[in-house]
């Protein structure tokens, strides 16, 4: 099978105008947490005693003072980089994970299937929200631990649909084919079954970075996952916890909670661009087709078969007969 032609991919993605708009405002947040730090000098762990404890927002301090004195807007701004590494680094462990095993079960069953899919019966049959907490609270809330313990809890889902997948592809023709010719099986499933299930992947993969901050964020809400003074976006929200501050001072938790929204609301856009573009109905091959044209009389369908018979696209090494009109009809 042939690999997928990217800049057909590309041009199918750049067609989709929410898939367009969610890379977006990706990377315009991925500049602005990236960048704004050292060209403003952003210190999200200093306090202006000048300023005060609750400050409203100011030329000074945009998005005014916590209730120590920090400067919000360079703590949303820092903690962007967190909750954006704790996304990308939990999905890719989880796919790094999901994609093997749910291969391995799919395409040798048996003992294999068994065992995988099982384990992850088990891993879905607790809340997940819980199963986080527990080990969190288990191993330590630094960010590395959190990102370990999300990536490796949400393996399931990208191996059950790898798994189903695969389940399909491996009693294709060509991968009989193959496996008769002598291919062994870490040849079939690299350069034969792995690219005809990867289109999903890609999805659930931007999926998965979406979760994986939600569940960033409803730790850090709960006091358990990041911890003050480091800056996330879910423990700045939980500064809404105060009754006074989330009634008389939105601004402290309302910025925090819109970047959350816009970035998972992003990240799905962006999935469903990438499953329709990289859709197996949208082969290479299909790049360049024309799009069909309805002929409305058979004299008009007699000379497009000529046509194509001329330019040597009907019977290869054999002859093409000539079709009358009434015979079309």
């Amino acid at each position: 099978m042939n690999g997928y032609n990217a800049s057909g991919v590309f041009a199918r993605f750049r067609r989709d105008r929410r898939a367009m708009l969610g890379l977006y405002i990706l990377l315009a947040e991925l500049l602005l947490v990236l960048l704004l730090p050292p060209l403003m000098g952003l210190e999200p762990n200093v306090t202006d005693r000048a300023a005060g404890f609750w400050a409203a927002p100011s030329a000074r301090h945009w998005l005014g003072t916590d209730d120590v004195g920090r400067d919000l807007f360079a703590r949303l701004i820092c903690g962007g980089r967190i909750s954006m590494l704790v996304g990308f680094a939990a999905a890719a462990i989880s796919v790094a994970v999901g994609v093997p095993l749910g291969l391995i079960a799919g395409y040798r069953r048996g003992a294999w299937e068994f065992c995988i899919m099982r384990c992850a019966d088990v891993f879905q049959s607790f809340p997940s929200i819980v199963l986080v907490l527990c080990m969190v609270a288990v191993v330590g809330a630094s960010v590395w631990n959190i990102i370990l313990v999300i990536g490796l809890l949400g393996w399931t889902s990208v191996a059950r649909l790898v798994y189903g997948n695969t389940l399909s592809v491996r009693e294709k023709e060509y991968i009989q084919a193959v496996r008769a010719l002598g291919g062994s099986t870490a040849t079939v499933l690299r350069r034969n079954v792995l690219p005809n299930v990867v289109s999903p992947v890609w999805a659930a993969l931007s999926q998965r970075v979406g979760r994986a901050i939600l569940s960033e964020s409803s730790l850090s809400f709960l006091g358990v996952g990041i911890r003050t003074p480091q800056a996330s976006w879910g423990n700045m929200i939980q500064y809404a916890t105060n009754p006074a501050v989330f009634a008389g001072k939105p601004w402290v938790w309302l910025p925090p909670g819109l970047c959350i929204v816009a970035t998972v609301i992003a990240l799905q856009f962006v999935g469903d661009g990438l499953r329709d573009a990289l859709d197996p109905k949208w082969a290479p091959a299909c790049a360049a087709e024309q799009p069909l044209v309805c002929r409305d009389t058979p004299e008009e369908l007699l000379r497009e078969v000529d046509g194509a018979s001329h330019r040597g696209l009907l019977g290869r090494g054999m002859s093409t007969k000539r079709m009358s009109a009434d015979q079309i009809t």
